[in-house]
């Protein structure tokens, strides 16, 4: 491995896809247990690497020099091998979360800040903090004098950072922390980059805070970590050009609207000319629940069904960069919105009632078309980003590449 990313748990990194744009080098994943450390830095056959949970703080221990910035904060993200072998360990991701907070106008001079998280991440954002000048800096932690059971004396907060992986891939949909208890918050930063929008962001979102996900933080850690391999400058426009590349590629396409609006014929078509994997939710409930969708409603009913239907919806929107086509009821439960939007755009495939299918479809038949659509447009307008009508599988194809500005693979 010439360059790559040190971490416990890597299945999932967007690091190789986004250092492909800063280099042209090899970049791989070296997931390695804590007891693997001894003989993957003795191997001597890296050039430079990332680091990643849990091992900012422990490489330490192999490096024979630190920066100024990565022996002020104690963490290690980014390692440079010398001429002579020696190990030099760097701190990028104190600039890429700087870059982060600046570009999303948070503003913490003269706030109280609270860093959730006492690991490697945690000093890295307690020294931004603090640089940027915040009034008070408190670490919450599990086991410390300031803990979650006790954040009642912290209701004045300002200012919070995550630097815990709760929310992260694959425990999406968790939040460290109940926003609405800090009716003084100003702006939120979730370091995690995967999924896009955390629980934590979502509710930030709506409480209208302002609000920063991990992946600019990612990406512009990941360019100046490029910088120190390649020793070639890179700018901020092409940061920005990166970002905007990594987010339109690892985004899920996720399509909704009445039954027989054409979600999966023009899903599939998008997943071709895409190439993308493609995610049918109705054909996902059927295996889940072992018979055909009819059959769930003839012997279970439909309670059962939106169940089923939401365990697959939440295990759909943990994925990244697919398309995914719902049923027609997946705005029937609102918890649905936020696993889908979390990793995704959502589309509302618009039809005139008159030219939708209702042969086999439970619901359609038991309440009446005009109905339906009358109780679920709103909702469907509401949820989506974007509304297109369905003027055939490839025109509507076209529209939705056109309008998210995505290249097609073939």
């Amino acid at each position: 491995m010439e360059y790559g990313l040190l971490g416990k748990t890597l299945g999932h990194s967007y690091s190789p896809m986004i250092h492909s744009y800063f280099g042209d080098y090899e970049y791989g994943l070296a997931e390695k247990e804590p007891e693997e450390l001894d003989a993957f830095f003795a191997e001597d056959d890296f050039k430079g690497l990332n680091v990643t949970i849990p091992y900012k703080k422990q490489v330490i221990a192999y490096m024979s020099e630190l920066s100024a910035t990565a022996k002020k904060i104690g963490s290690v993200n980014t390692i440079v091998r010398r001429k002579d072998g020696s190990l030099f360990g760097d701190n990028t991701d104190y600039g890429g979360l700087i870059y982060t907070i600046r570009r999303s106008d948070i503003y913490i001079k003269n706030k109280k800040a609270l860093v959730l998280g006492s690991g490697g991440a945690s000093l890295t954002a307690q020294a931004v903090l603090r640089d940027l000048g915040a009034k008070s800096v408190t670490v919450i932690s599990r086991s410390g004098p300031d803990n979650y059971d006790n954040l009642e004396r912290h209701a004045d907060a300002e200012i919070i950072i995550n630097t815990t992986p709760v929310g992260m891939f694959p425990d999406n949909m968790n939040s460290p922390v109940d926003l609405e208890k800090f009716p003084s918050l100003s702006g939120v930063v979730d370091i995690i980059a995967n999924p896009a929008k955390t629980a934590l962001l979502m509710q930030a979102e709506k409480l209208g805070i302002k609000r920063a996900g991990g992946l600019p933080m990612l990406v512009a850690q990941a360019a100046y970590a490029a910088e120190k391999f390649t020793g070639r400058r890179i700018y901020d426009n092409e940061i920005e050009r990166v970002l905007k590349n990594i987010s339109k590629s690892t985004k899920n396409i996720v399509l909704i609207g009445m039954p027989g609006c054409g979600k999966t014929t023009v899903g599939r078509r998008l997943a071709k000319i895409l190439g993308r994997e493609f995610i049918d939710l109705d054909a996902a409930i059927a295996e889940k629940a072992g018979k055909p969708i009819p059959e769930i409603f003839a012997n279970e009913g439909e309670e059962e069904f939106r169940r089923i239907e939401t365990e697959c919806a939440a295990e759909a929107g943990k994925k990244s960069g697919v398309v995914i086509s719902t049923g027609g009821g997946i705005v029937s439960r609102e918890r649905n919105y936020d696993l889908l939007r979390q990793n995704g755009t959502i589309i509302f495939i618009n039809r005139p009632t008159s030219q939708l299918a209702t042969r086999g479809r439970p619901v359609t038949a038991e309440k009446g078309l005009e109905k339906l659509y009358e109780e679920r447009s709103p909702i469907y307008k509401r949820w989506a980003s974007v509304t297109v009508e369905n003027m055939g599988v490839s025109s509507t194809a076209g529209l939705i590449i056109s309008f998210l500005h995505l290249k097609k693979n073939r």
